[in-house]
């Protein structure tokens, strides 16, 4: 399967200026044309998984900006979960980085030991750490999620279906309020919301190349939602992954899940609207998360249901292409590439002038929001949904800022 789809890969270098670490380092092995020139030359026995070969892959943010740039459709996406997968399989790491993935996926999959873990953080500043570990206190947000939505939502005014709502694991931790802020747009349009007792669904395992752990939580989650016709999914990484779970399991079952799954964004941009929405006078800069824009190509997705709050200003900051550096684990793992990487955006986000900042995955609003904190000059940190839900509440800007995370 590696093989068929390495032969797609014309190497034209389409993918160079788009790839974060390419313009970060200038490094051809940094690029995904580099790493699949690795994965061709292990497939001929030519390199093996050594220290060196096993960095360049490592360092790959898994952005997918180059699927949108690859004018031979070449599905790196693919390539770079299987190599990750043999990476793990193959590859003795360090003890130190054994000890600290294994933290990692023994906490983030599980809201409960999240909490906790979040609670605990502020109390590693004032410790001493080995270096490896230090990013894992220097990205814990400070702020905590409020309102859980569990069972069932309903639909306000007319009743025009019933939806799936994804909770996750990062989000019901971290951002448990964007769960409750899209349960309410959804129900006052005109949606029941069904929010069953789930688990991770495995992405973040699957980033990291532990598929096996990854297919066994996506399985559990795709028997929650037997009863609903959509999945609405506020988390793009999460719902990168699910649309490609037909692929990833390779069973008939996973492949019509992956059908459901819709983003929030995605699904309201298709939805004439219900409820009223109120004025929010209000500046915001709205970054694209990678996994919306290039690995689901749903450019600005949120853009649509944005669009339809009176005298809300969406303004986009530079180098939308380019990875803010959150992906997944990334920032623990590879702590000085994704920090150059979230100064950047940070900057960007800054020129806008802009009076909050918005994205529609947690990984990026935790990302950018510690990026901002580090030059004294935080902003409110929103998901798209949460300005939705605030213009159909008439919540007004000034309230939803002095409310909002930093």
């Amino acid at each position: 399967m590696i093989r068929e789809l390495t032969a797609d890969c014309v190497h034209c270098g389409f993918c160079l200026p788009t790839c974060p670490t390419y313009v970060l380092w200038n490094e051809e092995m940094d690029s995904p044309r580099g790493r699949i020139h690795l994965m061709d030359a292990r497939l001929d026995e030519a390199v093996t998984l050594n220290d060196t070969v096993t960095t360049h892959f490592d360092r790959c943010l898994g952005c997918m900006a180059c699927l949108s740039s690859c004018p031979s459709g070449v599905r790196y996406d693919r390539l770079i979960e299987a190599t990750r997968a043999a990476v793990e399989e193959e590859y003795d790491r360090p003890l130190g980085d054994r000890v600290l993935r294994g933290l990692l996926f023994r906490v983030l999959p599980y809201p409960g030991r999240m909490r906790v873990a979040l609670a605990l953080a502020p109390l590693g500043k004032s410790v001493p750490l080995p270096r490896r570990f230090r990013p894992l206190v220097e990205v814990a947000p400070p702020w905590r999620g409020r309102g859980e939505v569990a069972g069932t939502t309903h639909s306000v005014g007319v009743r025009r279906g019933r939806v799936g709502l994804l909770t996750g694991c990062v989000q019901r931790a971290v951002f448990s309020d964007v769960n409750a802020a899209t349960a309410r747009v959804l129900a006052a349009d005109g949606y029941e919301v069904a929010a069953p007792p789930q688990g991770c669904c495995g992405a973040l395992s699957i980033h990291a190349g532990r598929a096996e752990e990854g297919k066994a939580f996506a399985r559990k989650l795709i028997a929650a939602f037997d009863d609903v016709e959509v999945v609405v999914v506020n988390s793009s990484g999460c719902g990168s992954h699910l649309k490609e779970l037909g692929w990833l399991l390779g069973d008939e079952r996973a492949a019509d899940f992956a059908t459901k799954v819709r983003d929030v964004g995605e699904f309201l941009a298709g939805v004439r609207p219900q409820a009223r929405r109120h004025p929010l006078p209000l500046k915001v800069a709205l970054q694209d998360s990678c996994h919306l824009r290039h690995a689901q190509g749903l450019p600005l997705a949120s853009l649509g249901a944005l669009g339809r709050i009176p005298a809300l200003d969406v303004v986009e900051p530079a180098e939308q292409d380019l990875c803010c550096g959150s992906a997944g684990i990334y920032n623990v793992v590879q702590p000085e590439a994704a920090r150059e990487l979230g100064d950047r955006k940070a900057g960007h986000v800054l020129a806008t002038g802009a009076q909050a900042y918005a994205s529609a995955n947690p990984g990026c609003l935790v990302q950018v929001s510690q990026a901002l904190r580090r030059v004294r000059r935080p902003l409110p940190a929103l998901h798209p949904i949460e300005l939705v839900d605030a213009s159909i509440r008439n919540v007004g800007a000034g309230r939803l800022l002095s409310r909002a995370r930093r």
